[in-house]
């Protein structure tokens, strides 16, 4: 009988205790906890398992070797010394001020000191700290976990300046670590966000960031085999309830919610949180991406005229998404620490990461947020209008094509902030992607302009859009260019069709057709 699915669970001890189960990842835990010191860094997105791998940690540090019977570290060579932990739990907080922060620092530091049984007076949280740490120390070298430090950041990111004042909070904290390195024995941070080092990190001068690390790039999320050998009776479940063999089941689960790059090396893993979700529902849907709605990146897209046509393929160096800082908010690496991009692939010779969508679940979801919130159709009726302009092509419907086109056009409002012939083919384009990613069909723009190729089992159509222009002269520019010649083998009927589109009246003004 399989072991339950550790659903909502989020300690280790737990997932152990209550006999669910766990994807063993101890040897790679050996190999970040093996030298006698370290001080970690190590980021990752939302809901991919930073709690459960520090509560791991802390029961591995306390000595409880009990817990990991029959587990890789239990037969490793690791000697499991005790050491008094002090954790620190940022996301079990939400705090508004940088005031308001140094209060749940001192609380907690208080409730750590209470159940060791020491006194840490004091004036402020940063004399506790250290008087905590020295407390401790008599005992064995002191390990700190610390989980989501950037959480009380982020909760806050939108008023950047009560985002610094808690940036200096955390930077005054951390340089306290600094001073007491002879007491400590491990460090690990872990976050969903990476400030440069003249920001929080800056007293922390020995930090590793292992978050790119080929070493720890599976530390979290589950790779393919570790699905296939752990979840062998779900997937089976699931391939017999949908009427598909083993192999059509997890070629389609993988598409969905595998995909995810943390390292050159690029082995990719699965969402866990997704993933568990899909084998107790057995239905595909954007589990992870419903838990968080990133309604503060949307808006800073919109305001910094980013072109979103660019994320399908972006190649930068590790600068360029690595890291932000909080008066110099960026698009990208935004996009890549809060998991909605991630790496694609690696070029050595030039040093430079593809960045992409990594899977279904994100680009389809994102791309229906960003329609939403473009467009004028609400996000939650996109799906079904994209379904209707789906069946309207199929049917070679073009009059009902264009006026369901329209419903896309026709609230946008006139104070855009940015220019409007981009602002129009932003929405071209996630049109097409959407319609894209639904049929499977192929979809692409080029040169400027939303030039789109939709394949359907009998017909392509290649469409050119024009805005305040002449759907003849965009019609002529489809052959012009030749964009047909690609499928003139395919057996399938091509119709082209050029399209004007007037800014003015806000909708698709006329459009001319040829079938070949």
């Amino acid at each position: 009988m399989s072991k339950p699915l550790p659903i909502g669970v989020q300690t280790f001890r737990d997932i152990i205790q209550g006999g669910f189960l766990y994807v063993d990842k101890t040897r790679i835990i050996h190999e970040l906890i093996h030298d006698t010191k370290g001080v970690f860094f190590f980021s990752r997105p939302r809901r991919f398992g930073k709690s459960l791998l520090v509560s791991t940690l802390e029961e591995i540090f306390l000595g409880h070797r009990q817990l990991f019977q029959g587990l890789w570290l239990d037969d490793s060579p690791y000697a499991w010394p005790q050491h008094p932990v002090i954790h620190i739990d940022f996301s079990r907080h939400r705090v508004h001020s940088a005031a308001g922060l140094e209060i749940v620092i001192g609380e907690t530091l208080q409730r750590i000191a209470v159940d060791h049984g020491i006194d840490v007076h004091g004036h402020t949280h940063l004399s506790q700290f250290e008087n905590l740490i020295r407390g401790l120390a008599a005992q064995n070298q002191v390990v700190i976990l610390i989980d989501e430090y950037d959480k009380p950041i982020l909760d806050n990111i939108e008023d950047r300046a009560e985002a610094q004042r808690i940036q200096d909070v955390l930077k005054g904290f951390y340089t306290v670590i600094k001073s007491l390195d002879a007491h400590i024995r491990f460090v690990f941070l872990t976050g969903i966000s990476k400030f440069s080092r003249v920001g929080v990190f800056s007293g922390l001068n020995n930090l590793q960031d292992i978050s790119l690390h080929d070493r720890y790039a599976t530390l979290l999320g589950f790779t393919q085999a570790e699905v296939e050998q752990n979840f062998g009776a779900y997937l089976h479940d699931f391939a017999v309830r949908n009427e598909q063999d083993l192999v059509t089941t997890l070629a389609e689960i993988r598409a969905w919610y595998n995909g995810f790059c943390f390292s050159r090396r690029c082995e990719t893993v699965y969402n866990p949180f997704s993933l568990l979700l899909l084998l107790d529902s057995q239905d595909f849907r954007n589990y992870w991406f419903e838990s968080g709605t990133p309604t503060f990146l949307i808006k800073l897209i919109q305001q910094q005229n980013y072109d979103i046509q660019q994320l399908d393929d972006l190649n930068v160096d590790e600068l360029a998404f690595s890291t932000y800082e909080i008066d110099r908010l960026q698009v990208l690496p935004l996009l890549y620490q809060t998991g909605y991009l991630t790496i694609k692939g690696y070029d050595a010779q030039r040093q430079l990461y593809r960045l992409g969508y990594p899977n279904r679940e994100v680009e389809k979801a994102f791309t229906q947020v960003l329609l939403g919130r473009f467009g004028a159709v609400d996000e939650s009726l996109t799906g079904g209008y994209l379904w209707r302009l789906i069946d309207a092509l199929g049917e070679r419907n073009l009059a009902q094509f264009f006026e369901l086109l329209d419903a896309f056009f026709a609230g946008i409002p006139y104070d855009i902030q940015i220019g409007q012939e981009r602002y129009y083919q932003t929405i071209f384009y996630l049109i097409f992607r959407l319609i894209g990613l639904e049929i499977e069909a192929e979809v692409r723009t080029s040169r400027g302009r939303i030039d789109t190729v939709v394949a359907l089992a009998d017909t392509v159509y290649l469409f050119e859009f024009k805005l305040d222009g002449d759907p003849d002269a965009a019609l002529a520019q489809i052959q012009a260019r030749g964009y047909a010649e690609a499928y003139a083998q395919s057996g399938k009927t091509l119709i082209l069709a050029g399209v004007n589109f007037d800014t003015t009246l806000r909708g698709i003004a006329g459009w001319q057709t040829k079938t070949l």
